[in-house]
């Protein structure tokens, strides 16, 4: 802190002018980059950065030109941050940029608890303008998204991880299966979604204030953009409201189109929907390769990459329509029976829970800032890891995925959706209990234990 403290004063005065560094201060979550809050003569800023080298190794461009498109973003009157300064060598901080602090509500939770009116709009049009950009103002470095390419990609990357997941090698299938023909390229942000936005919630004068996160943007079909941000896990528990967690499709498409956006397919938005949804499972298992192979060592990436099955539910749920009705009727196998209680000396799974308690009683009410989320990260992986030990499942069969990719099975074999769905539901129970699509999940397909 102390020395990143020092870097941070001598790049302030060069870029700001004379002042003081006080409240400095690491953001809470950030799957990748680290942010830090400051205030530099009287005045809020945000530094975004990657420590080392390391954190960039196999992005398609850096700090520089990322600070470039977020500049080209404001200048052309998307609600993008202020960017005030980009690292350079010298600075000994890493890579990244300065930018003016935005002081709005960024936790999705509280943002939807009571959006303001105009938040659909809002996110409608910032899209519009985003896809508008003309091609000029963009970066070079910006790439283009060959879609075939890219699902190419994610297919081997699944088969690197093993291959033997049969969800996601079902989703691979069918996007191969579905793959649209090339839009015409525009601007895309690529992580455009609750989370990654800040809202003025006031009731009077509430709306999207700002843009983040633009780190994932390319050059590409306008339709990934208005799916990603209504897949499941970025409505954040907001089921009915399959805009943003916010509103409707057809408010929010009839509000992009009346912003200046191109005309909606509704076919094309459907396959970005389950390629997001595919794209983000494979993201989580990256997560825990990260881990294995020791490039971030946190405990947020093992826990991120047992939010898999989160995506595989979601997944499913996007297409079991292809299934013939008799097998979207068909009832659930039982799930495997429960193990007996224990007794003797304590086992595995209670020694993990006093662990868990021990964080939560004595750690957790004295911690601070990020060192309270990393405790609250901890102990969410404990509780995984003491759900598992009690269930014994596992998602991996790697003939039965095999045989999906190969469209060799498909969802019109007897009992084989059945048998999906009871696994996603088993997987999702021990990884993620509290995900909102669980509930409903059971509800639907009649699997309530």
């Amino acid at each position: 802190m102390n020395d990143l403290g020092a870097s941070l004063s001598a790049f302030m005065t060069r870029v700001a002018g004379p002042g003081r560094l006080d409240r400095l201060m690491r953001l809470s979550g950030g799957a990748n980059m680290e942010s830090w809050a400051f205030d530099w003569a009287g005045k809020g800023y945000v530094l975004r950065r990657a420590p080392s080298a390391e954190y960039m190794e196999g992005r398609p461009y850096g700090h520089a030109d990322e600070a470039a498109l977020v500049m080209a973003a404001h200048a052309g009157g998307v609600r993008a941050p202020e960017v005030v300064g980009v690292l350079g060598d010298g600075d000994g901080m890493g890579t990244g940029y300065v930018m003016h602090r935005v002081v709005a509500e960024v936790a999705p939770a509280k943002i939807l608890a009571a959006p303001p009116p105009s938040l659909l709009a809002d996110l409608a049009r910032e899209l519009a303008r985003t896809h508008a950009l003309p091609r000029a103002t963009i970066p070079a470095a910006i790439p283009t998204m060959d879609t075939a390419a890219a699902l190419a990609e994610l297919k081997a990357r699944f088969m690197a991880y093993g291959g033997d997941r049969p969800m996601i090698a079902l989703a691979i299938k069918w996007c191969e299966d579905h793959l649209p023909v090339p839009a015409d390229p525009v601007l895309v942000h690529g992580d455009y979604r609750m989370g990654n936005i800040m809202v003025d919630v006031a009731e009077e004068t509430g709306g999207l204030a700002v843009v983040l996160d633009w780190e994932l943007a390319h050059l590409g079909d306008a339709h990934e953009d208005l799916a990603y941000g209504c897949m499941t896990v970025w409505r954040f528990g907001r089921l009915d409201k399959p805009a943003f967690g916010v509103g409707g499709l057809d408010d929010f498409f009839a509000a992009y189109e009346a912003a200046g956006g191109a005309p909606v397919d509704r076919d094309r938005f459907h396959f970005w929907l389950v390629y997001r949804t595919l794209w983000w499972a494979l993201g989580c298992l990256q997560m825990g390769q990260a881990w294995r192979s020791g490039a971030d060592t946190t405990v947020e990436r093992v826990v991120v990459g047992r939010r898999t099955a989160e995506q595989e539910l979601d997944l499913l749920l996007l297409l079991e329509a292809e299934a013939p009705e008799a097998e979207r009727l068909r009832a659930l196998p039982a799930s495997p029976p429960a193990a007996p209680g224990p007794v003797g000396e304590p086992v595995n799974r209670e020694m993990v829970q006093a662990v868990r308690d021990w964080l939560e009683q004595a750690i957790k009410p004295r911690a601070e800032g990020h060192d309270k989320f990393e405790v609250a990260v901890a102990m969410n992986a404990l509780g995984i890891v003491m759900r598992d030990l009690d269930a014994g499942v596992r998602a991996e069969e790697a003939a039965l995925a095999g045989a999906l990719l190969a469209g060799a099975r498909t969802l019109a074999e007897p009992g084989l959706l059945a048998a999906l769905r009871r696994a996603a539901l088993d997987k999702l129970a021990v990884d993620s209990p509290k995900y909102a699509a669980l509930a409903r999940a059971r509800s639907l397909w009649g699997g309530r234990e």
